[in-house]
């Protein structure tokens, strides 16, 4: 498949499992990067969300980790052809990944399938299903990660989202904004953006639609994402 061309950079995606998707461009605008310095992405894939943090936060010191070999060698290559060739790049598994310092937000699209049949690609098996990142042990290494102000962004399906938040909820993480996310104005929310913290407050909600009536980008879609896409 061939890259994706954004305003300030590009993805090269031969490699990865996971290519550029709407969902992974939504949680990348829309994550809440207030006052960070460290920033973490989790499962980075072909680097996308560290790219995007970066854009949105050139001042912060940005870190991707990702356990899938040929995904890091994409981003790998995309960092250092992006303007930020500063983005760190660690391979492996987030359980046993260290920081020298408490990071101040964490970005994730995890994987979620928890039951569902599985295909050939080994690769994109590891990326899409909790086999070897369940949502406890997610959850669990962002605490092990983080201080009590720290920031967790989160993108999933709507009824993974739910089981998402019940264990965050149980190992101290509150929501604190949830944004639920239509194709169309007619079609039932699909995907949910999640902030959470380990303060406790009343969660903002909100919805926003992808696509207008006659298929085009929604006003609410551009404002969000018009700093990203090329041609919006």
């Amino acid at each position: 498949m061939s890259g994706f061309v954004f305003k300030q950079f590009s993805v090269e995606q031969t490699r990865a499992a996971m290519k550029v998707s709407t969902d992974g461009i939504l949680l990348g605008a829309w994550a809440t990067l207030t006052n960070a310095t460290r920033i973490l992405d989790i499962g980075t894939g072909t680097g996308l969300l560290a790219l995007m943090a970066k854009q949105r936060a050139p001042q912060a010191t940005v870190m991707a980790i990702e356990i899938d070999h040929d995904a890091c060698i994409d981003a790998r290559a995309n960092f250092t052809n992006s303007p930020w060739s500063d983005i760190r790049l660690y391979q492996g598994a987030v359980q046993s990944f260290e920081s020298p310092e408490p990071v101040d937000v964490i970005i994730t699209n995890p994987p979620y399938f928890n039951a569902s049949l599985k295909g050939e690609n080994a690769p994109r098996n590891a990326a899409r299903h909790t086999d070897g990142l369940s949502f406890n042990e997610l959850i669990a290494a962002c605490s092990r990660l983080s201080h009590d102000k720290t920031l967790l962004n989160v993108i999933l399906p709507c009824p993974e989202a739910e089981q998402f938040i019940a264990i965050a909820k149980q190992l101290d993480w509150h929501l604190n904004q949830q944004c639920l996310i239509q194709t169309t104005p007619k079609k039932a929310p699909s995907r949910c953006l999640m902030l959470f913290s380990q303060q406790a407050v009343e969660c903002k909600k909100s919805q926003l639609v992808i696509h207008a009536q006659d298929g085009s980008y929604s006003a609410d879609y551009q404002r969000l994402c018009k700093a990203f896409y090329l041609k919006m």
